[in-house]
């Protein structure tokens, strides 16, 4: 079983230690242009069982605490679209894309493989931008379009080379923030991180102990 954990940030993984020789990591830097070269210059190196992203997120939602470590089922590039007088469209919800052209299922980057079985988390809906804000409007506009759990600025990049190359992936994230909150004074970062970490090792753990190709994509 051969693993590539990536983050965008070294800071994001820098308590995971006691890795097996079949896990690599990668830092991609922040941001999908980023994620997306680093990770299929990475793939068409080496190839690689299953990929599992792993970082933090801010919270569209006070149904998840900060520290908590969540697994994300699906993803979407939210910043692709239209906005016209304070009001934003996504491209799948015009004629210039299909939203069910793959690798995307209904405007989605769904991760169908059996996540459920190797990390014992809460499974939500994240969507991707970049840029992080405190604008009130733009917070509100990803609310009523995409009813999303988290934020983050590279789980999509993850989920659509994944999907497009026929990789098993995993995207784990741990809560550090409300989104639009800005006063990092109320962020739990720390905790976040050690929380993060000590979830990527149990995954880690049970990932390596499967034979190469039992993951489905």
């Amino acid at each position: 079983m051969q693993i590539l954990i990536t983050a965008a940030t070294a800071a994001e993984i820098k308590w995971l230690t006691g890795l097996k020789n079949q896990v690599e990591v990668l830092v991609t830097g922040v941001g999908t242009p980023s994620t997306l070269y680093h990770l299929q210059k990475s793939i068409h190196q080496v190839k690689y069982d299953c990929i599992i992203q792993a970082g933090i997120a801010g919270s569209f939602t006070d149904d998840h605490s900060l520290g908590q470590v969540v697994l994300v089922k699906q993803d979407c590039f939210a910043d692709i679209g239209f906005e016209e007088k304070e009001k934003f469209t996504p491209l799948f919800s015009t004629a210039f894309a299909d939203k069910n052209t793959h690798p995307f299922t209904n405007g989605w980057l769904m991760n169908t493989g059996l996540y459920p079985q190797y990390a014992n988390l809460q499974a939500v809906k994240g969507i991707t931008v970049n840029k992080v804000s405190d604008s009130k409007l733009q917070k509100q506009q990803y609310i009523n379009t995409f009813n999303a759990d988290i934020e983050t600025m590279e789980g999509a990049a993850l989920h659509y080379i994944c999907l497009q190359e026929q990789i098993s992936f995993i995207q784990i994230r741990s809560i550090s923030n409300m989104v639009g909150e800005r006063d990092k004074t109320k962020w739990k970062m720390d905790e976040a991180v050690e929380n993060l970490n000590k979830e990527l090792a149990k995954l880690i753990n049970q990932l390596t102990d499967l034979p190469a190709g039992s993951l489905t994509k």
